[in-house]
């Protein structure tokens, strides 16, 4: 197979991840506003599909750069590496699915893609300090995401404490359309500049595109459009038995508490997106959710989901890192 033929397949099943990735995380946008039956869910789904898109003219590709030549020295991997770590994504991603259970499909990605790079060269193939804030991130975005969202929950009450509660209701339900689009804006810009990192890489290592003078990782505008396009049809699609688990098993929301844990994760993953930190929008809408659930009481969080749900996250790069590695070994048989 040549070089070209194996670039086309790794473009369209990076897309097909990004489909993927829609598909899976769709939870993340919407679970909350359906929950609170402010929007049925087909339109939740195009409301958070169209954000998803509109996302590709914002905050620029700074995680795309970190995902592209932050993780792995581009010059020591091929193609087969790439591909690999995709399928390797795309094997976890539809694992968890089937299970149920809202982990990130960014760590899958990461994890895959690292762990295949590995199985090639070893571990000299790794930029060990472009790893830390991704990973230190796996603890201090749902952490963020609680926070803002206790703070968030506190003021809001406080604003409201002398209105009738269905005069709060209609308001909040309003409100939520706004909040779902801020972390639908979110989730697209951090979740689609993954795929935009991996295709750029591909191109490098194709030799069809070359880094600047200062090191960046310029990333073509189709590539921009594509993956957009490719996440808000996955979005579209939904994936609705994790919605279940995110928006009515880890706590009961209101539009009130909807409201707070979509702005506190659309918060975060925005703030992030721009300084290049590739976080998990499953982990901070999570972490979001449960700091609604505690500000009423600590018991409205069912703490027996949220730990599933936990060691799901600290399993999925290492997990993913060997769905990658052992997709890696078998490719090299079929596409030397």
């Amino acid at each position: 197979m040549t070089s070209f033929s194996l670039l086309i397949i790794v473009v369209f099943l990076t897309l097909t991840f990004e489909f993927s990735n829609g598909w899976h995380d769709a939870a993340n946008s919407i679970a909350t506003v359906v929950s609170t039956r402010v929007l049925t869910p087909f339109r939740a789904v195009a409301w958070a599909a169209f954000w998803n898109f509109i996302a590709a003219f914002f905050f620029g590709t700074a995680v795309a750069s970190t995902i592209g030549k932050g993780l792995v020295q581009i010059d020591l991997i091929n193609q087969q590496v790439i591909l690999a770590g995709l399928l390797g994504a795309i094997t976890w991603n539809l694992t968890t699915l089937i299970l149920g259970l809202p982990t990130s499909s960014s760590h899958a990605l990461m994890g895959s893609y690292g762990g295949a790079a590995v199985a090639y060269v070893g571990f000299k193939a790794l930029i060990l300090k472009g790893w830390i804030k991704p990973v230190l991130f796996i603890f201090l975005s749902p952490i963020l995401g609680m926070v803002l969202a206790i703070l968030l929950t506190t003021l809001a009450s406080w604003i409201v404490r002398n209105q009738r509660p269905l005069k709060v209701d209609r308001w909040f339900r309003r409100l939520q359309l706004f909040s779902a689009a801020l972390f639908s804006l979110g989730h697209g810009t951090n979740d689609s500049q993954k795929g935009m990192g991996i295709i750029t890489a591909a191109l490098v290592s194709g030799g069809l595109l070359h880094t600047t003078a200062g090191g960046r990782l310029p990333v073509p505008f189709w590539v921009i459009i594509c993956c957009h396009l490719a996440m808000g049809g996955g979005t579209m699609a939904g994936g609705w038995r994790i919605i279940k688990t995110m928006g009515q098993r880890i706590t009961k929301l209101t539009p009130f508490g909807g409201f707070s844990a979509e702005t506190a994760g659309g918060l975060t993953i925005v703030a992030n997106a721009i300084f290049g930190i590739p976080v998990s929008t499953t982990h901070t809408i999570t972490g979001a959710i449960v700091g609604v659930g505690a500000t009423r009481r600590l018991s409205a969080v069912r703490w027996g989901i949220t730990r599933r749900i936990l060691y799901a996250w600290v399993l999925t790069i290492p997990g993913a890192a060997l769905f990658g590695a052992v997709l890696f070994k078998a490719l090299i048989h079929v596409l030397p």
